[in-house]
């Protein structure tokens, strides 16, 4: 009996250190909004979630069209709200998301910016 407890052990044990452990990375749904003469704009469509004053978040992501050492991928954590085409970035980041939080970001309006009218406007039809 001990003999078969060492060996479970050792099996357990070697299975652990051998086999590759599952990462739980977040799979995200990327959909695109038309592009603009500056690039493009994608909103997460599995982060899409209501906030309790009723304003929906989502991760979004702006690709510019000119990539080098300056611009670069900016991610977003952006509150919208449906009923005032408004919005707010409540987190930004480079690298990850949030790595800059603004929690008491204020609500603007898009004033035209075609890639911010486009995730509005695709984030409240997909909420309806």
């Amino acid at each position: 009996m001990l003999l078969k407890l060492k060996n479970f052990f050792c099996i357990t044990l070697l299975l652990i250190i051998f086999l590759p452990l599952q990462t739980n990375a977040i799979e995200h749904d990327w959909v695109s909004v038309p592009a603009s003469k500056f690039g493009e704009q994608l909103w997460d469509a599995k982060t899409m979630h209501k906030n309790q004053d009723g304003s929906i978040r989502v991760l979004s992501k702006f690709i510019p069209k000119i990539k080098n050492d300056i611009t670069k991928d900016i991610l977003y954590t952006m509150d919208i709200n449906c009923s005032q085409k408004t919005f707010r970035d409540v987190g930004v980041g480079a690298e990850d998301f949030n790595e800059f939080e603004n929690l008491e970001a204020k609500w603007k309006y898009p004033n035209g910016d075609k890639l911010i009218l486009g995730v509005i406007g695709q984030v409240c039809n997909v909420d309806q």
